[in-house]
């Protein structure tokens, strides 16, 4: 990351890097304001603790010799500042959603024994519990003053690490250790575009995010970053900022889409419609073609763990047979075991938290992802942890989900298992209606739609509601009770 803006500091160094609400940087002060972050974990004096005007705090700490610390900020220009003077000194850095209660955020550091947290969040840092430890950044970019690998103390030959945490759609959250010249490496290519204009639809702790924050540093770009980052936001950003480029999930696209019919706005034309995070819907690609008819729409397929794998951009959805491997495409990164994708390291993780460092082996590792060729191409079916078994029948909930969005009276649908005595599990369904839809009319219109898969896959329990569940901007299909 330091290596990237750095490079696109010294291009372009009045250029505006990030737009956020609280204001806007050029890369130049982005690369200023890193290095005073870096000094700052290098600064042997003690640093208070408490963020009142109180002399003689009781309780300072030293940030020099800090190897890893937690990062819980809202405003994508700090985020920058953060993650690329952790990079530079050597400090392993790992977000956590910004928004999360207390409550929640306390157990989720202590899970990654996470006991410095860097943070802006006045209820944060007014705790009184000693343990983590909660640094308000702000006076560090007082003394924006250069800072060396040698005042740093970190080895020349070292890379910055980054710590990425899964976000928990299919289970518990994990966390993947990550290297930022490894990562680096997916955007060498990427040529300088200044003109163009970024949304963050993801949160930055994401992958998908982290992989957005590279590409606009490495294309000298402009990240748009509104807060919070729920697709009203992302609109609102489109419409007042001259965004041209969006990454972001189908979900996330599917409820942008709705917002604009229901505010009745002209949206804007867009140069670049990225796609991942999720199976993506035929009816959504073909819909987001008909709305930015002059847009390049790409397909991304990628894991925290595994990193950036395939991308594609052909309009259809899944990609071609022949980016597995085969006689043809023997140093293929995909192959298909038993119906699951399996992948072979590209810029894949170095371990995950709390465990060694995995070797930098070629052997293939199941996604988890579901699979099916369908003549030249490989179509996704879910995840495998998302599989509802029926009184032994095992139903995937995607294509049942497909067939109810498709419906034009349907802006959204989750489908999922929820747990059943007699069966085990019974299919459900969340719908989220157009404006102005029948509610038994669409209850009607979703079983028909359903009607020709197989009896265990249609939903026992339809249920009309505002929003559906996701996390991540990603659909949560986890099993209730």
């Amino acid at each position: 990351m330091i290596r990237l803006l750095s490079r696109a500091a010294a291009a372009a160094p009045d250029q505006v890097a990030v737009v956020t609400p609280e204001g806007s940087l050029t890369y130049a002060e982005l690369l200023r304001d890193a290095h005073a972050v870096a000094a700052a974990f290098a600064d042997p004096s003690p640093v208070r603790v408490d963020p009142s005007p109180v002399v003689g705090d009781p309780s300072p700490i030293r940030l020099a010799g800090v190897r890893r610390v937690a990062i819980v900020e809202p405003d994508a220009a700090w985020v920058l500042r953060l993650l690329a003077g952790a990079a530079l000194a050597g400090v392993e850095a790992c977000q956590y959603q910004p928004d999360t209660p207390v409550g929640e955020l306390l157990p989720q550091l202590a899970a990654f024994d996470h006991t410095l947290v860097v943070t802006r969040r006045p209820d944060l840092l007014e705790l009184a519990d000693p343990s983590p430890v909660f640094i308000d950044p702000s006076p560090v970019l007082i003394d924006p003053s250069p800072v060396s690998e040698q005042a740093t103390g970190r080895p020349k030959q070292a890379t910055g690490r980054v710590l990425i945490r899964t976000t928990g759609t299919t289970g518990e959250p994990k966390a993947a250790r990550h290297d930022w010249e490894i990562l680096a490496r997916t955007v060498e290519a990427v040529a300088p575009r200044p003109h163009q204009r970024w949304l963050l639809a993801y949160g930055p702790q994401q992958f998908a995010g982290i992989q957005v924050l590279q590409h606009v540093v490495a294309a000298q770009a402009t990240l748009v970053a509104p807060f919070p980052r729920q697709p009203r936001d992302g609109l609102d950003a489109l419409l007042q900022h001259d965004v041209t480029c969006v990454s972001a999930t189908p979900t996330y696209w599917r409820f942008l889409l709705t917002e604009a019919r229901s505010r009745g706005v002209e949206l804007p034309e867009l140069e670049q419609i990225t796609l991942g995070g999720e199976a993506i819907p035929p009816d959504l690609l073909a819909d987001l073609e008909r709305t930015f008819p002059t847009a390049r729409i790409s397909q991304v397929y990628a894991s925290t763990e595994f990193g950036s794998i395939v991308s594609v951009g052909d309009g259809r959805a899944g990609f071609g047979v022949d980016k597995l491997v085969s006689v043809e495409n023997p140093e293929a990164h995909l192959k298909i075991v038993d119906g699951e994708l399996h992948v072979r390291r590209t810029a894949g993780m170095l371990g995950y938290a709390g465990r060694p460092d995995v070797p930098a082996d070629d052997a293939w590792k199941p996604t988890g992802d579901l699979v099916e060729i369908v003549g030249d191409r490989v179509e996704f079916r879910g995840r495998d942890s998302d599989v509802i078994n029926v009184g032994g029948v095992k139903v995937h909930p995607l294509p049942v989900e497909n067939a109810i969005i498709a419906l034009p009276s349907v802006a959204a649908a989750r489908v999922f298992g929820r747990a059943n005595k007699l069966t085990g599990a019974i299919v459900a369904a969340e719908v989220v209606a157009v404006n102005g839809t029948d509610e038994e009319e669409l209850r009607r219109q979703v079983k028909a739609a359903v009607a020709d898969l197989p009896r265990a896959w249609h939903p026992r329990s339809i249920t009309l509601v505002e929003a559906i569940a996701t996390q991540g901007q990603k659909t949560v299909r986890r099993m209730e009770p």
